[in-house]
């Protein structure tokens, strides 16, 4: 089984001490590749040079989440343009908007995104998106630049249907995590997830955050990492009534395409 995570926070300090063995475990798991989140103007960067040191097996985005919003500044979009010039940054974002938090001020937030937008627009490479208790203005703002964007993914998808076939609609895709495994709040996501088609459907722990619920034995100190991806593949073909091995490289042909991602071992130029 070769499985690809979408989205883990590799440049966080909780993998500071044992990187290397994530990285490992992950590979032991049928982990092929993974695609480092940059969410904010100091972490892109580190997930640049984690991409680099590992060709071929780790990637990037490049973007700045909607609670570091204030941070956009002109100097920080030249900064995250100069990272997407780099073949192993295969996306911009994480970008959109967080109305649940608010930990930037909204216009930052909106103003923020739609300048990443134009990024993606210019650079014409896919989104990867964030959406929470914002729907509305999110997709407000994605419609002013419709026709000009290439693919786009809602990361971390937490909402309701309406959302979800909102978003498949317009053909963007949907990545799922251990939020899925949840029974306080992702049981809803199990009456979903059968309803997304798997060319329009990804997988991504999150890591080091949404660790899966049902996941046996616990990790001590509760910490997510990307070989548990494995686990929460196997709760979502449940979820959809298919084999294990057919959402498996279903998702892992998805997210290939989606972020053009070499075949495993075919390192990019840097």
């Amino acid at each position: 089984m070769e499985l690809i995570d979408i989205g883990a926070n590799l440049t966080h300090e909780s993998f500071d001490r044992d990187r290397d063995a994530v990285l490992a475990r992950a590979r032991e798991a049928g982990v092929a590749q993974l695609v480092v989140t940059g969410a904010s103007r100091e972490h892109s960067p580190q997930a640049l040079a984690l991409a680099q040191a590992h060709p071929g097996v780790l990637f990037a985005t490049a973007g700045v989440h909607p609670h570091h919003a204030v941070e956009y500044t002109a100097e920080c979009d030249a900064e995250m343009r100069a990272l997407l010039a780099h073949d192993a940054v295969v996306a911009v974002g994480e970008c959109g908007l967080d109305y649940f938090r608010d930990f930037s001020p909204r216009p930052a937030q909106r103003r923020a995104f739609e300048m990443q937008l134009q990024t993606a627009v210019d650079t014409g490479k896919p989104l990867f998106l964030h959406q929470r208790d914002a729907h509305d203005d999110f997709v407000a703002i994605m419609k002013n630049f419709e026709g000009r964007l290439g693919p786009a993914v809602v990361h971390c998808f937490t909402g309701t249907r309406e959302e979800a076939f909102a978003y498949l609609d317009r053909d963007w895709h949907i990545g799922i995590t251990g939020w899925l495994c949840d029974e306080r709040r992702g049981q809803h996501l199990r009456e979903i997830v059968p309803h997304v088609p798997l060319a329009r459907l990804m997988i991504e722990t999150d890591a080091p955050y949404l660790l899966p619920r049902t996941l046996k034995p616990m990790p001590k100190d509760r910490r997510n990492e990307p070989a548990f991806l494995a686990h929460i593949v196997e709760e979502l073909a449940r979820d959809r009534g298919e084999p294990v091995d057919a959402v498996a490289r279903a998702t892992t042909a998805t997210a290939r395409a989606f972020f053009r991602l070499p075949a495993r071992g075919d390192a990019p130029a840097g």
